[in-house]
């Protein structure tokens, strides 16, 4: 039996060809009738599009690329199931990379992978430096996520440095005066780690609580070992918090193991909060207070971006010799005119880890 064609659904649906067209193509401007028939018709017939040759006409492969640090830590893993959630539904297909925050794999990753195969990239980097980004020509279409570098660049984020002080204002809230911060960093960059301290200094400050050097808690890396082992040093050296703010949900999960081992009572004795929203947290005793970042909107957010990109360049009029494939000299998101800074929604969650409980005097 002959594959069903776009006709074929006009005819059943009673529809013209361009109204199915814009159907499959979300448009906006098509009434929820006419769009349930020809989903109606599309269903029954089996229709499927030809991607192949969509891309073909496009000059796109239909393949985008995600790059992350790690992909064994549960905020990268998430993140990476809605960016497939909504590729997928624009008919994408995503190839999902991992840098290990490694400098030359990250601008790999910026060029593409030296191949035409990806239409743009969705790059959350770690070791990036700016001149890495000033020599990108804007092939393939990339956006950018996290803190590291911005400039120039179509960026999606939280506010960092916000969240980490609203999280910090809510210890003090409770009491707390003693609050350390695991994962802090006192030098002046521009990545994730600085600006979530800098949320977590401008707290203390308008609450008149002396930063003291030694409430930041360095650490190697951002894994629940990493948080336990940050932990139990301060521990071993008698210092007695009544709250931590650690700057991720693996650090948190970390520095509650150290907590139990070493006797204190979560949230009684040491309230305990972190980042990410991981579902780990969810199931942890006790359950873990965090900052939850609207994972699904970056996701939503980035695509869009980098779509609109991709659009953009291989349009025939960006190209100056108006062949397929271009160079894509307007299209990048890097280098390219009016880069979008793009925050997206946080929110405080409340769980067992900082409810509930009144600080004690400090003598546990």
């Amino acid at each position: 039996m002959a594959r069903p064609r776009i006709k074929d659904v006009a005819r059943h649906a009673g529809v013209s060809e361009k109204t199915v067209s814009n159907v499959l193509n979300d448009y906006v401007h098509v009434s929820e009738r006419t769009r349930r028939v020809v989903q109606e018709a599309i269903d029954h017939l089996g229709y499927r599009v030809n991607l192949a040759g969509r891309h073909l006409r496009s000059g796109r492969t239909g393949v985008i690329a995600l790059v992350v640090p790690e992909l064994d830590v549960p905020y990268f893993a998430e993140l990476a199931r809605h960016v497939v959630r909504e590729a997928e539904r624009r008919s994408l297909t995503v190839l999902i990379h991992q840098s290990g925050g490694d400098r030359e794999r990250e601008r790999a990753a910026l060029a593409g992978f030296g191949s035409d195969f990806v239409d743009g990239v969705i790059l959350s980097p770690l070791a990036l430096a700016p001149d890495d980004l000033r020599a990108h020509t804007g092939v393939p279409p990339t956006v950018l996520l996290g803190e590291l570098l911005t400039d120039g660049a179509d960026h999606v984020a939280i506010d960092n440095e916000r969240a980490a002080r609203e999280a910090t204002e809510h210890l003090i809230a409770l009491g707390r005066r003693r609050v350390l911060t695991v994962g802090g960093r006192d030098d002046p960059g521009v990545g994730t780690a600085q600006a979530r301290t800098r949320g977590y200094r401008a707290a203390l400050a308008a609450a008149g609580i002396a930063l003291d050097p030694a409430s930041l808690l360095p650490v190697e890396a951002f894994h629940m070992a990493d948080g336990a082992a940050a932990v139990r040093r301060v521990l071993a050296e008698g210092v007695r918090p009544d709250a931590l703010l650690c700057l991720n949900d693996q650090l948190a999960l970390g520095a509650l193991r150290a907590l139990h081992e070493y006797g204190a009572r979560v949230p009684q004795d040491v309230a305990v909060i972190g980042f990410d929203d991981v579902e780990g947290g969810r199931f942890s005793v006790p359950a873990l207070s965090t900052v939850s970042p609207d994972k699904e909107a970056v996701a939503r957010v980035a695509v869009a971006l980098l779509l609109r990109r991709v659009e953009e360049a291989t349009r025939p009029e960006a190209r100056p010799d108006g062949a397929d494939g271009g160079d894509g000299a307007d299209g990048g998101a890097v280098g390219s005119a009016n880069p979008q800074d793009r925050v997206v929604a946080h929110r405080l969650v409340l769980r067992e880890s900082t409810e509930g409980a009144v600080a004690r005097d400090g003598t546990w």
